[in-house]
């Protein structure tokens, strides 16, 4: 059985998660509006902050909670307190943060392209996530596991989105005064768009590309499994 320390990936994913969460989580813990980082839209105004921090808290506990729902030592040798750990990731991480993101991701400032892949995100983020606790509640656990693994990447996809964001502002940025005539707010909305679609609908692709490594892998064993053995190679 593989141990804990064999699963090389989990050390700095948790890492990654703690500081982000650690960076992300203490403007909205102050309860100031003017400590938002993200701008606040004319139709909403100061209601929006009160959205988005329902929206980032319980993103969080989605987060932190999701290291120990796909760290698969964790998952063998503690079911009960996986189960129950299942139990946080829906309902209070994925299901309010996503059900705020509808809202604050319908009224997004940064225009109608991001606004849509936020509103899409937060459907398919609450509608997989349903899926796989659906299926669990029916025992069917392959199916519970391959909705979840969806699930995780959306969740997760929250930390790419912001290394797109990263990549997208230091890309443009030299061509504000050429491409976009010295507009900061079109930069911002063309940088952000970008962000926005490519943040979670690549690992959700990626997700989707090991799932059908996976079943390949899997039905190519059953299938070595089944055949019957030579009786000469075999001795």
């Amino acid at each position: 059985m593989t141990r804990w320390w064999q699963r090389p990936w989990i050390v700095p994913f948790a890492a990654i998660v703690v500081i982000f969460v650690a960076f992300s989580i203490p403007p909205y813990l102050s309860f100031d509006p003017a400590r938002s980082r993200v701008p606040q839209p004319p139709e909403l105004g100061v209601a929006h902050f009160w959205l988005l921090v329902p929206h980032v808290l319980f993103g969080s506990v989605a987060l932190v909670s999701s290291i120990f729902q796909i760290w698969p030592w964790f998952r063998r040798r503690h079911p009960v307190a996986h189960r129950r750990l299942g139990r946080v990731y829906v309902f209070g991480g994925v299901l309010p943060a996503g059900i705020a993101a509808l809202t604050i991701g319908s009224l997004s400032p940064f225009g109608p392209a991001t606004r849509a892949s936020d509103v899409l995100l937060a459907v398919v983020w609450l509608y997989v996530t349903v899926k796989g606790w659906r299926a669990a509640r029916q025992r069917r656990f392959g199916e519970h596991r391959r909705w979840m693994i969806r699930s995780f990447a959306l969740t997760a996809s929250i930390i790419t989105n912001r290394i797109w964001g990263a990549i997208f502002v230091i890309t443009l940025m030299p061509q504000l005064e050429t491409t976009f005539h010295g507009d900061e707010g079109l930069l911002a909305w063309v940088a952000s768009a970008a962000t926005a679609w490519l943040g979670w609908t690549i690992p959700l692709l990626i997700a989707e590309w090991w799932l059908e490594r996976d079943r390949s892998r899997r039905g190519s064993g059953t299938r070595r499994s089944a055949e019957p053995r030579d009786p000469v190679t075999a001795s």
